[in-house]
C-alpha cells in the first residue's frame, strides 16, 4: 500500500491535497529460478562470476531471484494486428510545440504524443530546471503537467518555480517513488506531459533488486513507458549519469526509449548544451544551446555571437572553428599556449577535444612543420565550454600551437580541416554551413575548400614569413 499527495505550484503559495490510496497486488509465484546478474549492463548467467564476460566489469555478479514467466498466448479468435506500410495511415495527433525554442529544436519540433524522452546529465547541469521550465511552458500553452519526483520534496520544487518564474496553475507535482502510484495518478489525471525525476529513485513492487539497481530500473522503465504508449502520454524520464558520462543503469533503457537527450556544460560556465544522440522521431545530434540565469535555463538564438564576443584576435594562440553540430553550425574559438619546460616530461593539458587526437596534431606539427615540441609544455582548450569531437577540428588546433611558438595573432582567420598523417589538410563535411557562418561573422576562412594540395607545413611557413593575412590572400 502507497500513500502520495499532489502539490500544485504556485508563485505565492503552496497548495496540497491528498488523493486516494493506491493498493498494489502481488502475483503469486509457484516456482522461481534464481540467475546472478551484472548491475552494469544487465548480463544473466545461471550461474556465480566474479566478473561480467560481456562488459567486462570487475565485480562478482548480483544474485536475482527471476519470477516465472506469464503465458502471452492469444486468446481464441485473437491475435496481432498486421498494418501493411503502404496502406498504414499516420497518426492523426501532431507534435506538441514546447514553446522552448531549443528545446523543440533538439526533439524534432515538439512532443510526440506516446513518445519517451530519457534526459541525463552531470548533478547540477540543469536538468531539473529545465523540466519544470518544459512542464511550465505546457501549461502555459493550455495544457497541464504532472511532474512525480522521488529525489526533491515539494517544497524544494516550490522554490525553484518561484526563483525561475513558473506561474502556470497546471502544473502539478508529487512526491512518490511508486511506479504504480504514479501511473494511477497519471491516468486520473489525464496530464499532457509527465515526468519522472528520476528513473534510477523509482522502484516497482514485486520486482528484483535494489531501487536504483538493474532489475529494478528495468522494470520501473517498462511500466512507464507501456502507460506512455498506452495512453498517448508525453513521457519524460530523468536519468542519472556515471563517473564516465554515460547513463547509469542498464544499457537497454536507452534502446526502450524513443530519444535520449544529454545536457551538458562545465558548472562554472554559464552554457548548457542540450545534445540528442537519439530520436526516433527526427535527426539526431542536434544541439540546443542555453545560458544559466537566475530565471533559469534562457536559449541562446546566436551562440557564435556569445563565445567569440570577448575575442580580439591580436593575441597569438587563438584561433576561430566553424564547428557543425547536427545542421547547425556554430564558431567557437580555440587557444593554445606552448612554454618551456623544465622537467624530463613536458606536460601537456586538453580542455573540451580528445586528448588522442590533439597529440597526434602534436606530432604532425612537430614532424611536417619542424617546430619542436617535445623540450615543451602544451595547453589547448577550447573556450567557453563546448566539447568538440570532430576531425575538422585539426587545423585550428595545428595552427593555433603555431601561432603560440612563433607569436603570430592569427586575426579574425577561421580555420577547418583535418590534417593527415603526411601533413595533409582535408576537406570535411558541411563546408558549406561552415562558410556561409563565417561569412556572417565577417572572418576570413580557411581550409582545403579554398586551395588544393594543402599542407599544413606550408601554411605555417607562410603564417612565420607573412603573417596571417597571407594565409587566406
Amino acid at each position: 500500500m502507497s500513500e502520495y499527495s499532489l502539490t500544485r505550484l504556485s508563485p505565492s503559495r503552496i497548495v496540497s491535497y491528498p488523493v486516494r490510496t493506491v493498493v498494489t497486488m502481488k502475483a503469486s509465484n509457484t516456482t522461481q529460478t534464481t540467475t546472478y546478474v551484472c548491475d552494469e549492463c544487465g548480463y544473466h548467467s545461471a550461474r556465480w562470476m566474479g566478473f561480467c564476460p560481456q562488459c567486462k566489469r570487475q565485480g562478482a555478479l548480483l544474485e536475482s531471484i527471476a519470477a516465472p514467466k506469464r503465458s502471452h498466448r492469444a486468446p481464441f479468435g485473437g491475435g496481432p494486428v498486421v498494418s501493411i506500410l503502404d496502406r498504414a495511415t499516420a497518426p492523426a495527433a501532431a507534435r506538441r510545440t514546447v514553446g522552448i525554442g531549443e528545446f523543440d529544436r533538439v526533439v524534432g519540433g515538439g512532443l510526440v504524443p506516446g513518445g519517451v524522452l530519457l534526459v541525463g546529465g552531470e548533478p547540477g547541469v540543469g536538468k531539473s530546471t529545465l523540466l519544470l521550465q518544459v512542464a511550465d511552458a505546457i501549461a502555459s500553452g493550455g495544457g497541464s503537467a504532472l511532474i512525480c519526483t522521488a529525489e526533491e520534496s515539494t517544497d524544494q520544487i516550490a522554490l525553484r518555480a518561484i526563483r525561475v518564474g513558473v506561474e502556470a496553475p497546471s502544473v502539478a507535482v508529487s512526491q512518490i517513488d511508486d511506479v504504480e502510484a504514479i501511473v494511477h495518478l497519471a491516468t486520473e489525471r489525464r496530464p499532457d506531459l509527465v515526468v519522472v525525476d528520476s528513473i534510477q529513485t523509482v522502484s516497482v513492487d514485486g520486482a528484483q533488486g535494489i531501487v536504483g539497481g538493474t532489475s529494478q530500473v528495468r522494470e520501473s522503465a517498462a511500466r512507464l513507458i507501456a502507460f506512455a504508449k498506452a495512453t498517448a502520454t508525453p513521457l519524460v524520464l530523468v536519468g542519472h549519469v556515471t563517473k564516465d558520462g554515460a547513463l547509469a543503469g542498464p544499457r537497454t533503457l536507452e534502446h526502450m526509449v524513443d530519444v535520449v537527450l544529454y545536457l551538458e556544460g562545465e558548472i562554472d560556465h554559464g552554457l548548457r548544451f542540450l545534445r540528442s544522440v537519439k530520436n526516433r522521431y527526427g535527426s539526431v545530434n542536434e544541439i540546443g544551446v542555453f545560458e544559466m540565469t537566475k530565471k533559469g535555463l534562457t536559449g541562446v538564438s546566436d551562440p557564435s555571437g556569445l563565445l567569440t564576443e570577448h575575442r580580439t584576435g591580436d593575441q597569438p594562440g587563438s584561433v576561430l572553428f566553424p564547428t557543425v553540430e547536427g545542421r547547425r553550425p556554430m564558431m567557437v574559438e580555440i587557444q593554445a599556449l606552448v612554454a618551456p619546460s623544465t622537467g624530463e616530461h613536458p606536460r601537456r593539458a586538453v580542455n573540451g577535444l580528445p586528448s588522442a587526437r590533439v597529440h597526434q596534431i602534436l606530432g604532425i606539427v612537430e614532424r611536417h612543420a619542424g617546430i619542436a615540441l617535445s623540450k615543451h609544455e602544451v595547453y589547448v582548450s577550447v573556450m567557453g565550454g563546448v566539447r568538440i569531437t570532430e576531425p575538422a577540428s585539426d587545423l585550428p588546433v595545428a595552427l593555433a600551437v603555431a601561432s603560440s611558438v612563433y607569436d603570430v595573432p592569427l586575426g579574425a582567420t577561421a580555420a577547418f580541416g583535418e590534417l593527415g598523417l603526411t601533413g595533409e589538410v582535408r576537406p570535411v563535411p558541411r563546408s558549406a554551413s561552415r562558410l556561409a557562418e563565417v561569412e556572417r561573422l565577417g572572418a576570413r576562412p580557411l581550409g582545403a575548400h579554398s586551395k588544393a594540395d594543402l599542407l599544413v607545413g606550408n601554411l605555417i611557413a607562410t603564417m612565420r614569413s607573412s603573417g596571417a593575412s597571407a594565409l587566406t590572400a
